[in-house]
């Protein structure tokens, strides 16, 4: 099996297992949005990180299974809080919960996919079960303390590259580290191994943020699905935005600030900023992160046994260098 129909075989695993789990329909204004959303796609990264480090470390897909379908409604339930607090209107080519129904439904509904993940995490078998929900648990902790300083941040007039990294590094990549961690811990990893596969998750998840910020000014519209530049119509602080203003200098820095007081610039604009993060170094400061945090993943891989699922992380590692979603 080549790794992409092997990728497709782990995603049809978890979406089934996550159809399985979530039976309930009564009472509809809850069960309802809440199958909306977990039926609403998405390329399922942190599961498949979880289901493959387990097999890295000499366990078995199957017992790990639970734990995966766990994570995959934790970052559901991310979701959903999270589109309430940007006021999005859409989600994966959908609109979003608190849109298609409104905000009370899906403050409940991310709710509910807390508890469901815990109910999905708790049925591991496994004697490191404890350890398993304590990793869990943080996990919450710090997504919450990213989501927090990425609200700090929209209304601070100036933020450091290093502060933007540490809030990616809690909302996005602490949960990737998770399923890893996790993933490791299930199936019986040395100390080593769970430290690499921890280390390992961290970085992938933070190239991924960074590769999310570039994407968004550099992607092909067409392969991207979407226009490009959003981030910058809606005023966002990303890597590029904050490493072109530490670097700008004259008519090019007023204009970031002017996009940082305004909250964002009009659509016309967007190739005039793509400009300034070119010229100020911006977007290949953004490339040499990428490729440094994927380099250093493939080094923590390098420190586990040799296997197929091993050959699949670095597989997927590079499948999300190069990703053009």
């Amino acid at each position: 099996m080549n790794h992409e129909r092997r990728y497709l075989y782990y995603k049809q695993l978890i979406d089934r297992r996550l159809k399985q789990f979530v039976r309930q329909q009564k009472p509809r204004s809850l069960y309802g949005p809440l199958t909306y959303i977990l039926e609403g796609g998405g390329k399922r990264i942190r599961p498949l990180v979880l289901l493959l480090s387990c097999e890295a470390v000499g366990g078995t897909v199957r017992h790990a299974l639970h734990a995966g379908v766990a994570i995959e409604i934790l970052h559901n339930f991310t979701l959903v809080h999270d589109d309430i607090m940007d006021h999005a209107a859409s989600r994966r080519g959908r609109p979003t919960v608190h849109t298609k129904w409104d905000a009370n439904v899906a403050i409940l509904v991310g709710d509910e996919l807390l508890a469901l993940a815990y109910r999905a995490l708790l049925k591991t078998r496994s004697h490191n079960i404890q350890e398993i929900a304590k990793v869990f648990t943080e996990g919450v902790v710090e997504v919450c303390e990213g989501q927090a300083y990425d609200k700090e941040f929209e209304t601070r007039r100036a933020v450091r590259v290093d502060e933007y990294l540490l809030m990616i590094e809690k909302k996005t990549a602490k949960m990737v580290a998770v399923a890893a961690e996790i993933g490791a811990l299930i199936g019986n990893g040395t100390a080593a191994s769970i430290h690499a596969l921890r280390r390992y998750g961290k970085h992938v998840g933070r190239a991924f943020q960074i590769q999310d910020d570039l994407l968004d000014i550099v992607a092909n519209e067409t392969e991207f699905g979407k226009a490009v530049g959003g981030d910058l119509v809606e005023g966002k602080k990303t890597f590029l935005l904050l490493e072109a203003l530490h670097h700008a200098e004259g008519k090019e820095k007023r204009m970031l600030q002017a996009m940082v007081r305004n909250k964002g610039v009009p659509r016309r604009l967007v190739p005039e900023y793509r400009r300034i993060y070119y010229h100020t170094g911006a977007i290949d400061a953004a490339r040499r992160w990428i490729e440094r945090d994927i380099a250093q993943a493939k080094k923590e891989l390098r420190r586990l046994p040799s296997s197929d699922a091993k050959v699949m992380l670095v597989w997927l590692t590079d499948m999300l260098l190069h990703r053009t979603f």
